[in-house]
Order: structure tokens, then sequence, then C-alpha cells
């Protein structure tokens, strides 16, 4: 299986060295930092709603994340899988019913976005300080240019049988998580008008949701977040190990200290405070970042010349890459994928 590192980085600039430069990166971060965050959301909403302290829930996470990483006990996995999309599906439903009731009151919350972001005031605070903010926050949330979703799209069949295509469901993916999910959420959160009593982070949403539909809110929120995070921390590891096997450093003691670190990260991330472990976040995703975006800007030539192909294509009939139209990659790309053409119906 070939993974990003192994195609538009190491064969697209002929850099190996930056593919196992980003590898390092990826596990560094996805490996690492990123589970002691998914932990520390987890830990805090478990704190707000039940009472249970963070480092206890940590340890509790460590111990059910070993169990799937180790290979003991695969059903915790694939059961926290299936429960995943009608969670997110339940709490987007929430969200917008809370919207509903408040549909009045949504106008103002638009405004005071806006008015936050740009107003005088936010000018003389320092406007770059809160767009740089957002970027990061944006960032964590959604990964755009992170370099991280092709390690998934890498082992997807693209429908229709072109390139484009894949970067038109990543664009989508983005829209869903951040312009659909998170705007939600804010607006759940101005809604309450808790904003500014202190809280930051997971239990402010718990506190938001609450003032909402009650007591209830708080404990949803907890269940929701410990499938969404719990899950995220499993991929995380599954996106490390990719990258250690591309370095040529996935033996037997290799993978062990890896899943070791992976889970000491879990019960550090849970006790430290959502700032501690943010500022590590953004370190590690700010070194992928650079590293990918240099990549794409250099690549960037072959992206439009193939974006262009696909919507000339798609004016007539179903686009199809042709890798005979592009002699300069032909040798880099796999050719038992991209010349093997989907049966049309």
């Amino acid at each position: 299986m070939k993974w990003l590192h192994d195609d538009y980085i190491s064969k697209g600039l002929k850099a190996p060295w930056a593919g196992a430069v980003f590898s390092l990166a990826l596990i560094l971060a996805f490996g690492l930092v990123f589970n002691a965050v998914q932990a520390n959301s987890i830990a805090g909403a478990m704190e707000g709603a039940f009472g249970i302290p963070k480092l206890t829930t940590g340890l509790i996470i460590m111990a059910l994340a070993a169990i799937v990483i180790f290979g003991g006990i695969r059903k915790i996995a694939r059961f926290a899988e299936i429960v995943v999309p009608f969670m997110a599906v339940a709490y987007l439903l929430l969200a917008l019913f809370v919207i509903a009731m408040n549909i009045t009151e949504v106008p103002a919350m638009f405004a005071l976005i806006f008015k936050s972001a740009f107003g005088i005031e936010q000018a003389a605070g320092g406007v770059a300080g809160a767009l740089l903010n957002g970027v990061k926050r944006g960032l964590f949330s959604n990964e755009a240019g992170m370099g991280s979703a092709p390690n998934i799209a890498a082992v997807a069949t693209p429908n229709p049988h072109h390139p484009s295509s894949q970067g038109m469901v990543q664009a989508l993916g983005v829209f869903i998580d951040t312009l659909l999910i998170c705007t939600a959420t804010a607006l759940m959160i101005l809604l309450s008008g808790v904003l500014g009593n202190g809280e930051s982070g997971i239990v402010l949403t718990q506190t938001a949701l609450s003032h909402h539909i009650g007591g209830a809110g708080h404990y949803f929120v907890a269940i929701a977040i410990f499938f969404f995070a719990f899950t995220s921390i499993i991929g995380n590891y599954s996106y490390a190990e990719n990258a250690l096997t591309y370095l040529k450093w996935a033996s037997k003691p290799g993978i062990f200290i890896l899943r070791i670190l992976a889970l000491a990260m879990i019960p550090w991330g849970a006790y430290e405070s959502v700032a501690m472990v943010f500022n590590a976040a953004d370190a590690a995703m700010g070194l992928m970042a650079t590293i990918n975006l240099i990549a794409i800007v250099l690549l960037s030539g072959l992206v439009v010349k193939l974006t262009k192909d696909y919507f000339a294509q798609n004016k007539t009939h179903t686009p199809t890459f042709n890798s005979d139209d592009y002699p300069e990659v032909q040798k880099d790309i796999d050719l038992s994928v991209w010349d093997e053409k989907p049966k049309q119906d």
C-alpha cells in the first residue's frame, strides 16, 4: 500500500528525504501529540459530566486503546466505529434544533462573530493574533493543508476515476466539518449566553447544550466526545505506524516503542491543561503544514493542469484520467490503479 509520503512528496518532488522528514513530523503529530489532545477532550467532558478525575479517565482510555492497538480485542474499535456516525448525526440534529428554536437571534450572533473579528477594538488588540488562533484551531479541526487526509484518500477508489475527484471529496470534508458542524457549535454556544463565564474547551460546549436542553446536555456531549476522540486516537496511531513503515523502521522493537509512546501521551494529555496540550499540537501541526504546503506550491502547476482537464471532460462526459496525457508523471504513478478504469453503469 502506498501512502502520500511515497507519492506526491517523495516522487512528485523527487525528494525522498522530504518524504522521510514529513513522516517523522506525522509520527510526532499523530502518533504522539494529537492523542494527548483527544484524551484532554475526553477527560474534560467526563469530569464535567460525571465528576471523574482527569487522570483516572486518562488511564482508562490508555487501557482501552492498548487493548485495541496491541490487537487483543478489535471489537471495541469496531463498536466505536459503528456508534460514531449515529452520534455525529444526533449532535448535528441537536445543534440544528437549538438554532431553529432561536432562529430570530441567529443574525445577531453572526453580526457578533464578524464584529468580534474585524471591529475597531479587535484591530487595536491585534487582528493578526485572532486570525492566527482561528487558523490553528481550524487546522486542527479539518486538517486542510496539513497533508494527513491523503493517508485515507490513498486507499479509496476515486469516482469519477480522476485525481481531481479525490480533491473535490477532501474539500467537501472541510466544508462539512468546519463550515457546518463547527459553525453550528459556535452558534449554540453564543445563543446560550455562557460565553465568558470562565469555561473553555469541551466544558463550554457541555454548559451551552445544557442551557438549551437541560442537564442531559452534559452527559450527551461527554458520551459523544468519548466515541469521537477514542476512534481518533486509534486512527492517529494507524497513521503513525504507516509512516513508520515508510521509514523502514517498522520492526517489532520499533512498533513496540511507538505503541508505548503513543499510549503514554494519553494520560499526560488527559491531566494537562487545555492550553499546554494545544500548544504542543500547534507546534506539531505547524511542522507538518510547512513541509506539506511547500510541496503543494511546488506541484501546483500539475494540480492546475489536472483540474482544468477534469472540468473540460466533465462538460461532455464522466471525467477519466489517462496517464498517457501526463508523461511527466507516468513513471512515478501506480499504473495498476490509474490505468484500470472502473466499470461504467
